[in-house]
């Protein structure tokens, strides 16, 4: 059992936490063993996210803290809180994944941006692509016109080279 104090400063560490988190998602992980819970928290810390289990008052009361208008204290079972630090979508990955291979682990809402969502959000969340991977399709865009270009230029420079070829092959 928690004395008070400590009770104060999880709230106070958790709301801070939040504040950092660009993404919060809210899970049920009752029937759900410690050693896969040890295992999803290190695939979330790869990620650059954290999971907390506490009591839902607590995590009602750090939500309020941190300014978002969200509550857990309706949720059914056992709640865990994972908070995205790095970007919005690798959390929900990583979760999604999970509750995939282990049926008693559901995700049940989320936030973000300060807005609540739900458990089929936060999944279509899940199947967008990575920061990364969105990069990397930008770069590709910005440079497929320049090497298109580069390719006509060049192009021209093969054929007048081959002109010349064979004007020399022919004298």
């Amino acid at each position: 059992m928690l004395t008070k104090d400590q009770k104060k400063e999880l709230v106070k560490n958790l709301s801070e936490t939040i504040s950092d988190g660009k993404v919060i998602i809210f899970s049920d992980y009752a029937g759900t063993s410690v050693a896969k819970m040890k295992n999803l928290r290190d695939e979330l810390r790869k990620n650059g996210s954290t999971y907390k289990i506490t009591k839902k008052k607590l995590i009602d009361l750090s939500l309020k803290n941190a300014g978002i208008e969200a509550s857990v204290l309706d949720l059914e079972g056992q709640i865990g809180v994972t908070v995205g630090k790095e970007d919005e979508v690798s959390a929900a990955k990583v979760l999604a994944k999970f509750a995939k291979e282990n049926k008693n682990f559901k995700i049940l809402r989320g936030v973000l941006e300060n807005k609540v969502i739900s458990g089929k959000e936060v999944a279509s969340l899940a199947t967008l692509p990575s920061k990364e991977e969105l990069l990397a399709k930008l770069v590709g865009s910005i440079n497929a016109p320049v090497s298109g270009f580069v390719n006509v230029l060049a192009g021209n420079l093969r054929g007048l080279v081959n002109v010349l070829k064979a004007i020399g092959d022919s004298k």
